[in-house]
């Protein structure tokens, strides 16, 4: 699903366990890590969206985890233009995301990269809270920093607890 505008809507998942660290999670045969996220198909609802996500690309289900916070707005990010596939129709020239923050409630042995059976990683890892705005592929960063900077607050509200 595109939007009018060229953007395909997604749902991006920060996984967080009880020390604060975040889930974070490498491409399949690539180099590139990232946090789990996934397009929104026609008629899903956002934590429908979450959670199909979620099964797919890292194993978890409802039960293993809490939702902490969802992002007000959307975040943008544009393709450059070497990753825009200009023979699709329609054309997408970017997502459009909403962050999601979830604590694990489960074992992280629960973690599944291929539960799906077409798994999207190949390893996962936790790793510090800021750590993944430099480690991200360029184009991605600022949308991770600012949506980072929202969930930063309801990260520390967990850890309080």
């Amino acid at each position: 699903m595109i939007d009018e505008e060229g953007f395909r809507p997604n749902v991006a998942i920060v996984i967080c366990n009880r020390a604060g660290r975040l889930l974070w999670a490498k491409r399949l045969g690539q180099s590139a890590w990232q946090f789990p996220q996934g397009g929104i198909k026609q008629g899903e609802k956002l934590e429908q969206a979450l959670y199909r996500e979620l099964g797919e690309e890292v194993g978890l289900s409802e039960i293993d985890v809490k939702v902490l916070h969802q992002t007000a707005d959307w975040f943008y990010y544009r393709l450059p233009e070497h990753y825009i596939r200009y023979h699709s129709d329609p054309l997408c020239i970017g997502q459009k995301q909403k962050w999601f923050l979830l604590s694990l409630e489960s074992d992280d042995s629960q973690v599944s990269l291929t539960a799906a059976g077409q798994p999207e990683f190949d390893d996962w890892r936790w790793v510090s809270y800021w750590y993944p705005i430099n480690q991200v592929i360029e184009f991605k960063r600022e949308v991770y920093r600012s949506a980072l900077r929202e969930l930063v607050r309801p990260l520390n509200d967990y850890l309080k607890q």
